[in-house]
């Protein structure tokens, strides 16, 4: 599926030339295409703009794209992007649910609170963002994992399953599976293959992650 299947606005109803860049934003996150997502937002972007200033009728899809676009920046590490685009932010904009949501996100994802960020996903304030959440699950997991190899030798299922934030055994034997081949599963343990050259992690130290996601994931199975 390409954007040449966009149709017109006089075929699709819209109603201001902006609509059909909306629509095409929306159908890059359908077809999971971040390029085709970053080149349709750019050219969004001026009609929200003349919108703001009165020359156009706002889109009450605006806070929706503009915190999807914030979601895509924190899923692509763009953090310095992200910020400069929450500078332009009005006070308004910076209150509506959908901004709201990306900014805790980043928030979470920078004190390393990553139970948060995956939970967030029953939560997304529009459908449009499943998307972007699966992927930052992904990379939050990814983190863990990368971190936790070089940390231990080993971890009890049950640890590992806590630390990785699954809801069920299977869903981590199945993750081990599709992205770490190289593990093995052994008498109730999770066995890390430990790469030959293994630098420690760079960006969260790896005792300290791993004592914060255990903790974090205790304090939430009390809550329960």
């Amino acid at each position: 599926m390409s954007h040449d299947n966009v149709n017109t606005s006089s075929e699709t109803g819209l109603q201001n030339p902006g609509d059909i860049y909306e629509h095409a934003v929306v159908l890059s996150v359908k077809i999971e295409d971040q390029d085709a997502f970053e080149r349709d937002f750019f050219q969004l972007k001026p009609y929200y703009t003349d919108a703001r200033s009165g020359r156009l009728p706002p889109s009450p899809q605006e806070y929706p794209i503009l915190g999807l676009n914030l979601l895509r920046l924190l899923v692509q590490n763009r953090i310095a992007e992200f910020h400069t685009e929450l500078e332009l932010l009005s006070d308004p904009a910076l209150e509506n649910p959908c901004i709201e949501h990306a900014v805790e996100l980043e928030q979470s994802f920078m004190e390393g609170a990553y139970n948060r960020v995956l939970s967030a996903r029953q939560s997304v304030p529009h459908e449009t963002y499943v998307y972007f959440m699966d992927l930052l699950a992904k990379t939050v997991r990814d983190e863990i994992a990368g971190c936790s190899e070089k940390a231990y030798d080993s971890l009890s299922i049950n640890d590992a399953r806590r630390m990785l934030l699954f809801s069920s055994d299977q869903e981590l034997f199945e993750y081990v599976k599709e992205e770490h081949s190289e593990w093995e599963i052994k008498n109730g343990y999770l066995i890390f293959q430990r790469a030959k050259e293994s630098a420690p992690c760079k960006e969260i130290p790896s005792l300290q992650l791993i004592n914060q996601t255990l903790s974090y994931a205790r304090e939430l199975e009390r809550i329960v």
